[in-house]
């Protein structure tokens, strides 16, 4: 992989197909996306941890005054108030076993304010049920066109009605996820997120003025938060930009993050005079996108033809110029679930690799 600031002088004590992370890097992409908000009007950074599901990437967002989270799981709520997250959304609706998880988290970390997103009636009764006399945040998920969750813009009027003087809840805002949003002309998602954004904060500035309640906005993901992160009273809530892909780099080039995790792999056969074979199957790179799954900047004559479980076919033009054991370094196009694929993540400081970080989150349940 070109550039100098992915040389690793002892990378022969890696073994592969692995995971490295520049915690520089990561560090550098949060002061990218911490520049991006308008904080002069009260635009605030939420980042979503499922791509990072790992304290130490945590650490250093709160060293930089991020310290507002999402998450989707329960296992990511946990790790992040191990952390010493002060504030996490649950950015996910709960049904009745997670509600009664979500609770133990409430009991066992007083420092972090937890809270959840609901979109019916039902679900809101069941988390005022269970949390009684003390009530839990919720924020109402409105669905903006992702067409996944949330409850349609025209019934949330109705819902906080519905819900509004329940005793064991707290109306606190509107969630909004924009995630269909991936154009790539800069201009033309502009538009877009200006749609999605005008939905909610069209229900806002209603609800205020009807019921008197005070509601903040969640709003966007990666490919969305350039635009919403120039508005005033928002909370952003990328994820992905913390360790970047090649997926959003090609599709979203306005956006300058640079890559803070790669993947190390290494030649394992010389198949025939066109032909090679990488230890990087489907088990150590997110299968979700079609082929190539992967790219390798430093390899810019190689053309993925085909992936098993630990096997990955590569064409070159000549394979005399390559050896079994020479090492690839490779960006994924799905960076999210492929830390999810990982335990370690292997560290890279001053060019050298030092030590390895335990993705926590990757588990469903860590201690509740």
């Amino acid at each position: 992989m070109p550039g100098d600031r992915y040389q690793i002088d002892n990378i022969d004590q890696i073994d592969s197909p692995a995971l490295v992370v520049f915690p520089d890097l990561i560090a550098e992409n949060c002061v990218l996306a911490l520049s991006m908000l308008n904080k002069a009007e009260g635009a605030v950074l939420r980042p979503h941890i499922k791509t990072v599901k790992t304290p130490e990437v945590v650490q250093i967002m709160l060293e930089h005054g991020i310290d507002r989270f999402k998450c989707s799981t329960i296992a990511e709520a946990e790790m992040l108030a191990m952390s010493g997250a002060p504030d996490v959304l649950l950015a996910y609706q709960p049904t009745a076993i997670k509600i009664n998880r979500l609770a133990k988290l409430v009991k066992s970390y007083h420092a972090t304010h937890f809270s959840c997103l609901v979109d019916n009636g039902l679900t809101a009764k069941m988390i005022s049920d269970r949390f009684g006399k003390q009530p839990l945040d919720v924020y109402i998920d409105v669905n903006v066109g992702m067409n996944r969750t949330g409850i349609s813009p025209s019934k949330v009027v109705a819902l906080i009605e519905e819900i509004k003087d329940l005793e064991g809840i707290c109306l606190r805002g509107l969630h909004a996820y924009d995630g269909q949003i991936r154009t790539t002309d800069p201009e033309v998602r502009q538009e877009e997120t200006n749609i999605s954004y005008g939905l909610v904060k069209d229900l806002k500035d209603q609800v205020e003025i009807n019921h008197d309640i005070n509601l903040k906005i969640v709003i966007g993901g990666t490919p969305s938060f350039p635009f919403h992160a120039r508005r005033s009273q928002v909370e952003c809530s990328p994820g992905t930009f913390a360790f970047w892909d090649a997926g959003y780099s090609n599709s979203f080039p306005d956006m300058r993050f640079q890559y803070a995790a790669i993947l190390l792999t290494r030649i394992i056969s010389i198949i025939d005079e066109q032909t090679l074979c990488l230890d990087l199957g489907s088990k150590a790179v997110a299968p979700d996108p079609a082929l190539p799954r992967v790219v390798f900047p430093g390899h810019p004559e190689a053309t993925v033809l085909s992936q098993s479980e630990e096997h990955l076919v590569v064409k070159v033009p000549d394979t005399a110029g390559y050896q079994v054991g020479d090492v690839w370094k490779g960006v994924p196009i799905h960076i999210c679930p492929t830390v999810n694929l990982y335990e370690q993540l292997n560290v890279i400081q001053k060019r050298r690799w030092t030590n390895s970080w335990t993705v926590v989150a990757r588990k469903r349940v860590i201690n509740v």
